[in-house]
């Protein structure tokens, strides 16, 4: 069934009704418009447009489609309809007849697909925040196991100073915080009710727009009815901060390769995220962590897409917005899957504290600490800076390390340098001297982790749906 067409004398050309219809991708929309539907009956039937017996028809036959579009997948699948909301429609007269026909009062498809779309996004948001969370908890029930390990800090992919393990997982903790925020930010601009705003004018039937907004648990109305049919602005942040947690997972799958490689090895990954080699039996690839790092660019080429499909449009409602959905769905879809691979990855990891303290020796990671002791006894930083410089060139061309140097050496180089300067060599003296509000110091670790475990524990507005 036709929704449109009566000023028409000729059907549509048959690739160009291919090339029009959008079911194949909106009918994930269903529950939503199904739900927009219900409440904007409701609506009618106290604008008079609607009897309370065509009310209840309506909302039966409504329930009946939702019903059956949850149990039976052959029930879309067969249909060849333009897009969802015809689809709805068309069985919608199919089970109550005439009725059917007067639910579309006052409404366009414009402000329908648009709540339609903030309805699904919202419940969306809500899957994804936990996503987050699972992969946010795994990272602080990975710090809580291993307190005392520390590993090396890198800068430019070469060892820095050392680090305690925990504070390097809570860094990425802290990335996923931003993350969730992002995702809430994107919540509360989705969370606005664009229902009542007709095709772009307006509704000319008394629909009570603030009983709809209650209906459909939305915490504000839309201001202005051109731009809540043409504003897609909701789906760019929502694909933004999507392509920002990508990012993240992608780097986080570029450490773990890294550190799980034999030439660092103080983590291993576990058979459940790794495959082997068709042709090397010996191999334990870490696929999953490469898919990570590959999906990102998928997840950013879907925020091109809708910054160029958005770009050129005037006001109001454009066909080009039909293209939104794939760049919405897919983003979606790719963000849960990598999530819960992450989860996983992260859950099943397992920490060689041995290895660990192997990948510490060498490469004058407490150089800093040296400099730092020539700093308390009186010497500016930048001298200090180059006696260290002086004294890491030699040991490198005698290749011993810097605990290895007599005292009478060091002195020879600065006679400030007493007996104590070997006590600031140490991975753990390194470590609890930086104890500032964020460093790496033990105390300050522990506290840090406290503070992430109640962060965890707050429920946002987008998880209560």
């Amino acid at each position: 069934m036709s929704i449109w067409g009566g000023r028409f004398t000729q059907g549509m050309d048959e690739a160009f009704e291919r090339f029009n219809n959008s079911f194949r991708l909106d009918r994930r929309l269903i529950s939503e418009d199904i739900e927009g539907s219900m409440a904007y009956a409701e609506a009618l039937e106290k604008a008079g447009v609607l009897s309370d017996r065509e009310l209840r028809q309506i909302l039966d036959g409504l329930g009946k489609i939702r019903d059956r579009a949850q149990q039976d997948p052959g029930f879309l699948e067969e249909a060849m309809d333009e897009d969802v909301h015809s689809f709805v429609e068309a069985r919608l007269v199919e089970i109550v007849g005439e009725a059917a026909l007067k639910l579309h009062t006052g409404r366009s498809r414009n402000d329908q697909v648009a709540v339609d779309t903030r309805l699904f996004l919202k419940k969306a948001i809500g899957q994804v925040q936990k996503g987050l969370k699972a992969l946010m908890g795994e990272l602080l029930n990975q710090a809580g196991k291993h307190p005392d390990v520390v590993v090396p800090g890198y800068t430019h992919l070469r060892k820095a100073q050392p680090i305690l393990l925990a504070h390097y997982l809570l860094a990425w903790f802290e990335m996923f915080s931003r993350d969730r925020d992002r995702f809430e930010d994107c919540f509360r601009r989705t969370d606005c009710m664009p229902l009542g705003a007709g095709a772009l004018a307006g509704n000319a039937f008394a629909v009570d727009r603030e009983a709809l907004r209650k209906k459909l648990n939305f915490s504000r109305i839309t201001a202005n009815s051109l731009d809540a049919v043409s504003d897609r602005d909701y789906l760019v942040d929502f694909v933004s901060a999507g392509s920002l947690t990508l990012v993240h997972l992608s780097r986080l799958a570029e450490d773990l390769i890294f550190f799980s490689t034999p030439e660092c090895g103080w983590i291993e990954l576990s058979d459940e995220v790794t495959t082997g080699s068709s042709l090397m039996p010996q191999k334990k690839n870490p696929d999953s962590l490469e898919l990570l790092r590959g999906k990102s660019g998928r997840v950013i080429g879907s925020l091109t897409r809708l910054l160029v499909l958005l770009k050129g449009l005037p006001l109001t409602y454009n066909k080009d917005l039909q293209e939104d959905k794939e760049a919405l769905f897919d983003t979606l879809d790719t963000l849960l899957d990598s999530l819960q691979v992450a989860e996983v990855v992260v859950r099943t990891l397992r920490i060689d504290a041995a290895a660990a303290r192997k990948a510490l020796e060498g490469d004058f990671m407490t150089a800093t600490d040296l400099a730092d002791y020539l700093v308390r006894k009186g010497m500016p930083f930048r001298e200090a800076h180059g006696v260290v410089g002086r004294i890491v060139l030699e040991c490198e061309g005698r290749q011993i390390g810097l605990s290895e140097l007599s005292l009478s050496r060091y002195r020879q180089l600065s006679p400030l340098f007493a007996e104590d300067l070997y006590q600031v060599l140490s991975a753990r003296h390194s470590i609890e001297a930086r104890s500032v509000t964020g460093g790496t110091a033990p105390e300050r670790v522990a506290a840090a982790l406290s503070r992430a475990e109640q962060s965890l524990t707050l429920q946002n507005p987008s998880e209560r749906g």
